[in-house]
């Protein structure tokens, strides 16, 4: 974990270690159990994998951005959304990310990058539209803890081994069909010693390192985000102003029509709230708590720290400092 001033959190260490070395070994049996059945291609397969792991890790900033459609902002485009980001690093005494904007109606946030130094923190126009100043102080916090604890890193490099696995699958699938020989004439002369057919043993390994590599980053997920509300709640001292901004974003998520919900699903296990609707957030599936456990947390933490959950008065959009626009610059991210 970085040195900050955010709250450390001893369980959400041991949880990225045990994800990242049971993906590790499964990783490594799947190149095995790959190179015995398929022993011409076990080269190009550990190539391809350790080449896609390495892309992920390396690239995850720009592929989270590019899939959000946002771009960096500099302090001079957006001078009230940095100042807001410039106080909570100083808070944490942590290095400052860049800052992105997506124009999108969706009320979201995240932060990506493979290390502290490489990271970015993004905010939607949608959030800077349906939040006021504090709502959004604790949104930010929420996404700087994730920086600072490096659980981005660990989930995005933990990604990789359901996508490696994904992909097999489908080869294998193929290889049903005869790319590996599993159909067809050459289907007989391309079988392991067992007699079963090598695509067969691909696709059954592929699904359950698949299967496991997307339950283990889901339970992660789940206890990161309950991690960074902790952590942000305690950054800021307003867990109220955190609790207003998660059912403010749930409330609005809910009304965002489903076509432009599916245009960002795939950034779903990075967003500080899922952009899904209509479905159990206790599922084992989800990538993040239910709402009213994350609520309950924060009635929690509110009553350790002797403030009420009201927050008193809530001012409209952007009524504190970042004003009416939220400080965004003129132009296609500017609204």
């Amino acid at each position: 974990m970085a040195q900050s001033r955010f709250i450390k959190d001893t369980g959400l260490t041991a949880r990225m270690t045990a994800v990242m070395f049971l993906l590790g070994a499964l990783f490594v049996a799947l190149i095995v159990v790959l190179m015995y059945a398929l022993p011409g291609y076990a080269v190009v397969i550990a190539i391809v994998g350790l080449g896609i792991a390495w892309g992920q890790w390396y690239f995850s900033d720009r592929v989270a951005m590019r899939a959000m459609r946002a771009r960096e902002v500099t302090a001079e485009e957006a001078p009230e959304l940095h100042g807001m980001i410039d106080r909570l690093c100083t808070m944490a005494d942590m290095r400052k990310p860049r800052v992105a904007i997506a124009d999108t109606p969706l009320p979201n946030a995240f932060a990506t990058g493979r290390s502290p130094k490489r990271s970015v923190v993004c905010v939607t126009t949608g959030i800077m539209q349906t939040l006021n100043a504090e709502e959004l102080e604790g949104v930010i916090a929420h996404e700087l803890s994730h920086v600072a604890h490096r659980d981005v890193l660990v989930m995005t490099v933990a990604s990789s081994a359901g996508i490696i696995a994904g992909l097999l699958t489908r080869g294998a699938q193929y290889g049903g069909l005869g790319l590996f020989g599993g159909g067809g004439r050459r289907g007989n002369n391309n079988n392991n010693p067992a007699g079963v057919p090598v695509w067969v043993i691909a696709l059954v390994v592929s699904l359950i390192v698949y299967a496991v590599s997307f339950l283990l980053t889901r339970m992660l997920s789940r206890y990161r985000e309950l991690c960074a509300d902790r952590s942000g709640a305690y950054l800021t001292q307003k867990p109220s102003a955190l609790a207003s901004a998660l059912q403010k974003i749930s409330g609005e998520i809910a009304n965002t029509p489903q076509r432009d919900l599916r245009a960002s699903q795939s950034m779903n296990a990075f967003f500080i709230a899922p952009a899904v609707r209509g479905l159990s957030m206790n599922a084992i599936t989800s990538t993040h708590p239910s709402l009213e456990q994350r609520l309950d947390q924060l009635a929690r933490i509110a009553a350790e720290l002797g403030r009420p959950m009201d927050g008193g008065p809530a001012t409209g959009p952007f009524d504190g400092p970042l004003g009416p626009s939220g400080g965004l610059p003129p132009g296609p991210a500017g609204g």
